[in-house]
């Protein structure tokens, strides 16, 4: 008995995922499985939909359904939580067998959307940390609620107006500030590498500093820490760096 009601189970689901090719299990009646398949897969649409408006605007309403069909019918959704749903679009989309016939910043730019999503409802603490601190000669403390990215593609300037052709690297902080508002700054290659460096919460911002300069081989260190000073300042304005510790 109970083999066979795991059997109906997967039948059953494979009808929801593709009710065109996989047969409706017999028994349910026709219109109710019918109104039960299309609740189902436009409440995926609506979780998709408030996540993604721009991927949403460039590929048009039809492509953009096509590929929500795809996912519901193709990827295997191992989560019951449905804010976890975008997460699932963005693997997805990155999985390299379904990469074809799309834009080849569409990936990238589906996970710079949902990693708004992402902080903003991420359980992040506040650490420990002095607001006010001397963020060169103590530990600068990062803002946990961030996501630091690299990208391939331009993905904060995609829209209407824009379309790239050329991929051109890309890095961007986004993080939840004092207000709970979530905010995106773009960083070059040498400040990725300082909030790397910060992220084990062990050197000061000076250590840290004195890395970068023997990284870059820079004739002349004590430029490097003035102006990484001033960046330090400047990360600590925005809500990037909280303070020290």
């Amino acid at each position: 008995m109970a083999l066979a009601f795991q059997q109906f189970q997967r039948d059953f689901g494979r009808h929801l995922r593709n009710p065109h090719h996989a047969p409706r299990p017999a028994g349910l009646p026709a219109r109710r499985v019918a109104a039960y398949n299309e609740l189902l897969f436009n409440n995926i649409c609506g979780f998709l939909d408030a996540c993604f408006p721009v991927c949403r605007e460039l590929l048009g309403e039809s492509r953009w359904r096509r590929l929500n069909r795809t996912f519901y019918r193709d990827w295997p959704l191992h989560t019951p939580w449905f804010r976890e749903i975008p997460r699932e679009f963005v693997r997805y989309l990155a999985d390299a067998d379904i990469a074809t016939a799309r834009p080849r910043w569409l990936a990238e730019l589906a996970h710079y959307e949902w990693a708004e999503l992402a902080v903003d409802i991420m359980d992040a603490p506040l650490p420990e940390h002095d607001p006010t601190g001397d963020l060169m000669l103590g530990r600068p403390v990062l803002n946990p609620a961030r996501l630091d990215l690299s990208y391939n593609w331009p993905v904060h300037r995609i829209g209407t107006d824009y379309r790239p052709q050329r991929p051109q690297a890309t890095q961007l902080v986004v993080y939840r500030d004092a207000d709970l508002a979530v905010q995106f700054t773009e960083i070059n290659p040498v400040t990725a590498h300082l909030l790397a460096l910060l992220v084990p919460g062990q050197l000061t911002g000076e250590a840290a500093l004195t890395q970068i300069a023997t990284a870059l081989q820079h004739p002349d260190p004590a430029q490097v820490l003035a102006f990484g000073r001033d960046l330090l300042n400047d990360l600590h304005r925005q809500g990037i760096i909280l303070g020290s510790a």
